[in-house]
């Protein structure tokens, strides 16, 4: 009986299972083949002024020095400035003695004063032997004598003035003044030394740093470039100028084309600008830079770095078209402005372009857009054609 149950049991699962297999099997969810979408953030082209400028290193050097040097030969007795301050043209800086200089004025005065006294002495005496000359008392030969005996008188006189002028100025020269206005350097010499116009060393220097030059090298190449840019309306560009760290320094100054000479070696030439310096902030050998105006655009496109591609020297980016697909298109780049392309052709105000999740498109791939979010950075690119 229990054998019977068993056989019965086996034949109703097996009657189960093929009733199972004959049942059609129920048809996939539609939903499960769609293909998804693909992220990506994207930006909206939109046509903007930019300004491509360059970043170049440069020295400060101030607008105007001059050495303060001796001009007559004696000991300095006494300094009479402070060192590092400002200084007018005509301040009395050195003293050097003046007693040897004063002795020298008092003989060249007695020697002038003796040479008048002689000069009149010879005027009368050839007026005289004139008046005799005219009754024919006494010899031509004695009148001549006379008349060039008063010549040289007055000439004596005229030699006694200038030695005595040159004395007073040698006496002038010992106050040894200030020949610019500027702010003063170290003294190179101290009270008791020795000075003379014959010296290597000047006594000190003063330079003029109100207003100073920034010295700059670029390409002989642009220089056409940026006259062109100037034009006849600015004549002189102006020039940003940025701290050694690259920071600005709210400084500003004009480009100077005078006086430009391409080095024959390197093939630079040596740009000078020249900044309004009132508060002193720079100073002569500071190292900063100079941030040069290149080219302006008033309607220019451009692109983040991140969204060119390059397939075989081809840049193209990822557009997003009517449909949500994407497809790339081939671009002419120009300058590389903070981090971002100018874009010369292919692309058009209004257009998508996908900028993150690139690496995952295909032509004619759906996309779900986001808008793109800069990440903040303060960093400032030189401009460079690629």
């Amino acid at each position: 009986m229990r054998i019977r149950q068993r056989q019965w049991s086996i034949l109703l699962a097996g009657f189960a299972v093929l009733g199972l297999a004959g049942c059609d099997p129920s048809p996939p969810d539609a939903t499960s083949e769609a293909p998804s979408s693909i992220p990506v953030s994207v930006m909206t082209l939109e046509a903007a002024d930019l300004s491509v400028t360059e970043d170049l290193p440069g020295r400060v050097s101030a607008v105007r020095t001059a050495e303060v040097r001796a001009q007559v030969t004696g000991i300095v007795k006494r300094r009479l400035f402070e060192e590092g301050r400002d200084v007018e043209a005509g301040k009395t800086l050195f003293q050097i003695d003046p007693a040897p200089f004063k002795a020298e004025v008092d003989i060249a005065s007695a020697a002038l004063q003796r040479a008048e006294a002689m000069l009149a002495q010879a005027r009368i005496k050839a007026d005289r032997l004139g008046s005799l000359r005219r009754s024919e008392a006494v010899s031509r030969q004695t009148y001549d004598d006379a008349a060039s005996l008063r010549d040289q008188a007055t000439a004596d006189v005229a030699q006694a003035r200038a030695t005595l002028a040159r004395r007073k100025l040698d006496l002038q020269f010992a106050s040894v003044e200030a020949p610019i206005d500027g702010r003063i350097d170290q003294t190179l010499v101290s009270e008791g030394a020795l000075v003379s116009p014959t010296d290597a060393t000047p006594m000190a220097r003063i330079q003029q740093i109100d207003q100073v030059y920034v010295d700059v090298r670029q390409s002989a190449s642009i220089l056409d470039a940026l006259r062109q840019q100037a034009g006849s309306a600015t004549p002189e560009l102006s020039v940003e100028i940025l701290g050694s760290d690259g920071k600005p320094l709210g400084i500003r100054g004009r480009i100077l084309f005078s006086g430009i000479e391409v080095d024959a070696g390197t093939g630079d030439v040596l740009l000078r600008v020249l900044v309004d310096n009132p508060q002193r902030r720079l100073l002569p050998g500071l190292y900063v830079q100079a941030r040069i105006p290149r080219a302006h655009y008033s309607a220019a496109l451009s692109v983040p770095q991140q969204a060119v591609t390059r397939t075989a020297g081809q840049a193209s980016v990822w557009v997003v078209d009517a449909q949500g697909q994407v497809q790339a298109v081939p671009i002419e780049l120009g300058e590389l402005v903070e981090r971002r392309y100018r874009v010369v052709s292919g692309l058009s105000a209004g257009q998508q372009v996908v900028i993150e999740g690139i690496e995952r498109l295909s032509p004619d791939a759906q996309v779900a857009t986001r808008p793109w979010q800069p990440a903040a950075n303060g960093e400032r690119l030189s401009a460079v054609a690629r």
